[in-house]
């Protein structure tokens, strides 16, 4: 039993090694995709077409992404194609400027739910779910990420882009226009089509 642990951890510490390697190099990954870079091909080989939870290797993409979601250098958000993307901390100043800017693109549509969840967030972290959280996410308006609460459960933690600055001590970057340019190049540098970042026919 402890050789068997020992080697999950190990594979598990080797993949994320990879992993890690390939996000500083690209900039951005997607957790899962069958053609661009992602995690779940990265740890095991394969491109599966369902969730990754029903691959022979699931409880090793688990472990790799739980210690993902760990990392000081590493963001889970939803920017290419409305895909969980993991961005590297080279690239959080441009995101930040972007996700701050309350753009159009951004605010236009938003149902009354969203924009009272939006607000509550501007006013501290809270906890949250349902369609309006994912729309805000989906267009950068706020920062999410899965919790564990006393109780046991799994919940969205919801927060202002700001509050997030404060707590990883980033500072968005000054020019809106080259912090797109920077994203829109790591995009494209990883294979994503001109469409898959959020602000359409502004790249």
């Amino acid at each position: 039993m402890g050789v068997k642990r020992a080697s999950a951890s190990t594979d598990a510490s080797g993949s994320t090694r990879r992993v890690l390697a390939a996000l500083e190099d690209l900039g951005l990954l997607l957790e899962q995709d069958r053609e661009l870079p992602n995690v779940v091909t990265l740890v095991t080989g394969d491109a599966p077409r369902s969730s990754w939870w029903s691959h022979p290797k699931g409880r090793l993409v688990f472990a790799v992404l739980s210690r993902l979601a760990e990392h000081e250098d590493v963001l889970f958000t939803k920017l290419l194609a409305r895909k969980v993307t993991l961005v590297h901390r080279r690239l959080w100043p441009s995101l930040l400027a972007v996700a701050r800017e309350h753009a159009a693109w951004q605010m236009r549509g938003l149902s009354r739910a969203a924009r009272q969840i939006l607000a509550k967030s501007e006013e501290g972290a809270h906890e949250a779910s349902g369609k309006a959280v994912q729309s805000l996410a989906a267009r950068l308006l706020v920062h999410t990420e899965e919790v564990h609460t006393e109780s046991g459960r799994h919940a969205l933690r919801v927060e202002s882009w700001d509050e997030w600055a404060r707590r990883r001590r980033v500072r968005a970057e000054r020019s809106l226009l080259r912090a797109r340019r920077t994203l829109e190049e790591a995009a494209s540098a990883l294979g994503a089509e001109p469409g898959a970042l959020p602000w359409p026919g502004e790249n």
